[in-house]
């Protein structure tokens, strides 16, 4: 053994080589051969002594050469080590042979021994560098990868509908609802949306989501009242629909559409919002209609303060410009 090391010091390696071969120390003769370039006598070598130390010794030197089938073939050793693996995926990525590292651990998920750590560092490589595949991977792999860790990965990599995806698997409903209101156009699915809905713990999240269907679905939003129906506050979800139809009809210009939106207050009992309505819709309605509607309801005083502004600006076109007259009030005796 001496002599042997002794001529592996002194970097004479075809001389190491004979020595160690004929101890059987496989595991030096391993280190020997990586250094005379005989790469597949030392993944040989590496079998023989079958220690992790070895196989990441002749790994290294297999990627320093660009030999990546015999590299993965002693990754393949190393990866089922938990402890070990990120040593091995920072060797790799840090020469920039992400590829390679990939087919590496793609290959190894069919092994006995592959463990989480396994599984999910292949998805954050996925979500760095071939996010087409994150999808897939997730859809079959879910329960086997640490899911805070690739939420943070696809996060980061913006793939919103992988994210839904995790948020759903990981019981965080309220964030996955958010995701999917925030970025429509890449994490929205109405199948998915309307089961996700009904677990969020924030109801708040239900009358945002209404407002999310009024602005991006609205033809959808029938279907998502019939989901959200049993926990709504109806009358919240009413006075919620009141304020948009009258913004809507304040911004249409139609007075007719304005009128029978007062009178549907009305049918409603709404007499807080046919009072709103008179403001926001204030330039469509004609003031006759308003007075004939409100005298026949018997709702003059939530129409007062309309016809006080209606009265001052009728006053204002029709009064001569100069200082108002001097009002003369009679005393009690006269």
């Amino acid at each position: 053994f001496q002599v042997g090391d002794r001529c592996y010091d002194e970097k004479m390696y075809d001389a190491a080589k004979l020595l160690y071969n004929n101890v059987s120390n496989f595991g030096r003769l391993a280190s020997t051969l990586v250094h005379l370039g005989e790469y597949q006598a030392a993944v040989d070598g590496a079998r023989k002594a079958n220690s992790t130390r070895t196989w990441k010794e002749v790994c290294f030197a297999c990627v320093d050469g660009k030999e990546f089938r015999l590299a993965q073939m002693c990754g393949l050793h190393i990866v089922v080590h938990a402890d070990e693996l990120e040593e091995l995926i920072n060797y790799y990525q840090d020469r920039g042979y992400f590829e390679e590292l990939i087919t590496m651990l793609e290959a190894a998920l069919g092994l006995e021994r592959a463990h989480m750590g396994m599984f999910t560092e292949l998805a954050i490589l996925y979500s760095k560098f071939k996010p087409q595949k994150m999808r897939e991977h997730l859809e079959l792999f879910w329960s086997r990868v640490n899911i805070p860790k690739v939420l943070r990965a696809a996060e980061q990599a913006h793939l919103w509908a992988e994210l839904v995806f995790l948020y759903d698997k990981y019981e965080e409903y309220d964030n996955a609802i958010i995701t999917m209101m925030n970025h429509p156009s890449d994490a929205w699915k109405e199948g998915q949306f309307k089961d996700i809905i009904t677990k969020v713990a924030n109801v708040e999240l239900y009358y945002k989501a209404i407002q999310f269907y009024l602005e991006f679905k609205p033809l959808l939003l029938n279907d998502l009242l019939i989901v959200l129906s049993p926990r709504l506050d109806h009358s919240r979800a009413v006075n919620f629909f009141s304020k948009d139809a009258m913004q809507y009809a304040s911004e249409s210009k139609d007075t007719e559409l304005a009128e029978e939106l007062l009178q549907w207050f009305l049918q409603e009992d709404k007499k807080e919002c046919f009072a709103a309505c008179l403001f926001t819709c204030y330039d469509l309605l004609r003031p006759d209609v308003v007075l004939e509607t409100a005298w026949r309801h018997n709702i003059m005083d939530f129409s007062m303060p309309y016809f006080i502004q209606v009265m001052r600006e009728y006053l204002s076109k029709v009064r001569p410009s100069g200082p108002p007259p001097i009002r003369v009030q009679s005393s009690p005796s006269q």
